[in-house]
């Protein structure tokens, strides 16, 4: 008698635990975000090295361009008032550089290309900054408010502009280099390639959009009244009604 029984067992799926396919692939979006922001971090350390260096002093210094500032006038300079108005100086004082001494650059006018003075003025700063500046009660007094609207911009912002900025005339001087920051080839050679890497890939958008949750690049653009839905926010029963009425 034959007392071999046949079974017949079937695979044991129980102690498994299988991951459907949007599962899957939501894993992978997961794991290449979390190589994104690996990357971003190592960046980051980077550049905190390479700031960490220091810095090497040039003998001798080196020359690069020029650079623009304001000076106190020279009959204020020689005034008793030559202190107070230096200290209004040096808070809203504003350096440009160029690579030409005359700081003339190039601008078209009537089809043509001519040279042109490049404008520079005193420092106009916003609520914000002006409230961080220190400014005595004294020197508050030579500052008015005026209020400026940029495209860019939704509502008019409120600047402190400097009611008497004839005390101050431009001076300019070789832009001197005196020291230059310590480099490491390796720190370089390794932020060159993760930067590259990035770009290349076109990965700076969704770097950005991991780290701030922004899926645009566009800032406060304002919705025309045509690319307004009027159905927006509105319950259906609402819109049927609305439709009816109109019939």
């Amino acid at each position: 008698m034959n007392n071999n029984i046949m079974i017949n067992r079937e695979p044991d799926f129980c102690g498994y635990r299988l991951q459907s396919a949007r599962r899957k692939k939501r894993m992978q979006y997961e794991d290449f975000e979390k190589r994104l922001l690996a990357l971003h971090k190592e960046r980051q350390a980077l550049h905190a090295q390479q700031r960490s260096l220091g810095w090497i002093e040039l003998k001798p210094p080196v020359m690069r361009g020029y650079k623009r500032y304001f000076v106190l006038r020279d009959d204020v300079a020689r005034s008793k008032h030559a202190a107070f108005f230096e200290g209004i100086l040096q808070k809203i004082n504003k350096v440009a550089y160029s690579s030409r001494k005359d700081f003339k650059v190039k601008k078209r006018k009537g089809g043509k290309k001519i040279y042109v003075v490049k404008d520079q003025q005193l420092v106009q700063p916003d609520e914000y900054h002006f409230s961080k500046m220190n400014f005595t009660d004294n020197e508050i007094q030579f500052f008015e408010v005026r209020f400026v609207k940029e495209k860019w911009m939704k509502e008019p912002q409120k600047i402190y502009v400097f009611v008497e900025p004839w005390r101050f005339v431009l001076k300019i001087r070789a832009n001197m280099i005196t020291k230059t920051r310590a480099r490491d080839e390796a720190i370089e050679r390794r932020v060159h390639e993760i930067n590259s890497y990035l770009e290349r890939n076109g990965l700076e958008w969704k770097l950005h959009r991991i780290l701030s949750g922004n899926y645009k690049w566009r800032w406060n653009e304002e919705v025309k009244e045509w690319e307004k839905n009027p159905l927006k926010n509105k319950q259906l029963v609402a819109i049927i009604d609305g439709i009816a009425e109109e019939d």
